[in-house]
Order: C-alpha cells, then structure tokens, then sequence
C-alpha cells in the first residue's frame, strides 16, 4: 500500500507527539519529519518533499500562513493543511488564498486531521464540520471573478513576499534568510513597496495589510 507522507509542524511538542503517533497507527500514512516553526516547515519541505504538510497556523519564526505561500511556491505538489483555533470566515479565505487545501480546528476531533490529510492528498478541499462549508464554494468563484485592481495587486510576487513579512514584523535579515536574497535587496523592495501603496511607515503597512486582509488583527495582537 502506497502511504501518504506527511510532516508535522507545529512548536508545541506535545500536539506534535500526539499527531506523530495517530499517523503511525494508520496504514496509508508515514511521518516523513517533523518542524518546530514555520522557517523550519519550509525548509524541510524543500528538503523532504512530503504529500502533505501539515502545520500550525500560529508559530514562531514564520506562521503558517506565509509558510504556506512559501511552500507551494518552492514544492507546489505538497498539499497544505493548516491546523488553527481561529473559525472566522477571514483566517479560513487568508488560509485557501495562500494555497491551502485543508483547514482544521484544534478544537475538531483528531479523526478530522486523518480525513483532511486524505482529502488533500487527492487535490480537494477539506474543512472542518464547524466551518461554513459554502466558503469554499465563495472562494472558487472569488477567484473566477475579476476583482479589483488594488495597490496590492500592482506589487511583483516578490515584491507582495516582502511585504507580507515585513508586516508579521520580520527584519530585512530575517526576511533575506527566508527568502533566499541579500538584504540589500530586500531593502529594495521595501522602498519600492512603500513607494508604490504611498506608505511611509510600519505602522500605516500593518495598518493596510488588516484593512486589505492580508493579516488578521487577532493575528498581529499575538
């Protein structure tokens, strides 16, 4: 039988333990690694290339969310499942808009991360039964639809990962290690960002990244 490979991320070793050993105990899935917090998550991906990545929405270093724009831009066939306490409507769009597929809550029963994980691996959507279901239906046809150009939209890709990091409150070294380039370069694209969206300090970025939903305020306060 075929097993579905997975790891694990999250920085509480105890929740991490607890999914280790209810994977082990299934046929069709193995623990390809384990990852303590977002940077760590994508570096093994990239490494290990498991099925799927399974990995806390909150973590230090880097959250899930940015994690999984990370990943699916380096191994775009590893399927994401976020694991969140958060059921709003705008962490489950910012989570299916970053790549995602799956979308558990720690409060559901472990029998959900087995069926999301499965669910994923097969390229569907997945979310937990206290979740409006018709959000995925939302989603799909949000992106169907043209939407509105925004300052946002006229960023380059990369241009749009700096700014997400900077935003979560990352350095330029931090944001230069994670991203692979020099921070004389990130630099750059920090002046052209803010240039851009007519921004002149952090506090007015955070404050457009909430209001453009890029960042929950529930998120930042943490």
């Amino acid at each position: 039988m075929e097993q579905i490979s997975v790891l694990i991320a999250d920085d509480h070793a105890v929740l991490r333990e607890g999914v280790r050993k209810l994977l082990e105990e299934q046929p069709d899935m193995k623990v390809a690694g384990e990852a303590t917090d977002g940077l760590l998550a994508v570096k093994k991906v990239k490494t290990l290339k498991p099925d799927v990545a399974l990995i806390d929405i909150q973590m230090p270093n880097l959250n899930g969310l940015e994690a999984v724009t990370l990943i699916k831009d380096a191994v775009p066939e590893t399927q994401v499942v976020l694991l969140s306490m958060h059921k709003k409507d705008a962490y489950v769009h910012q989570a299916l808009s970053a790549g995602a597929l799956g979308y558990v809550l720690k409060a559901s029963p472990m029998s959900d991360v087995l069926e999301a994980i499965r669910t994923v691996h097969h390229g569907e959507y997945f979310l937990s039964s206290k979740i409006n279901s018709k959000l995925i239906t939302a989603f799909l046809k949000s992106r169907t639809e043209k939407p509105p150009v925004s300052g946002y939209d006229l960023l380059s890709e990369r241009e749009q990962q700096v700014f997400r990091l900077l935003v979560e409150g990352k350095s330029s070294a931090e944001i230069a290690d994670i991203l692979c380039i020099s921070s004389k370069t990130v630099e750059k694209h920090r002046a052209n960002t803010m240039k851009k969206l007519d921004i002149h300090n952090m506090v007015a970025m955070v404050k457009y990244a909430i209001k453009i939903g890029i960042i929950g305020p529930e998120l930042w306060e943490d």
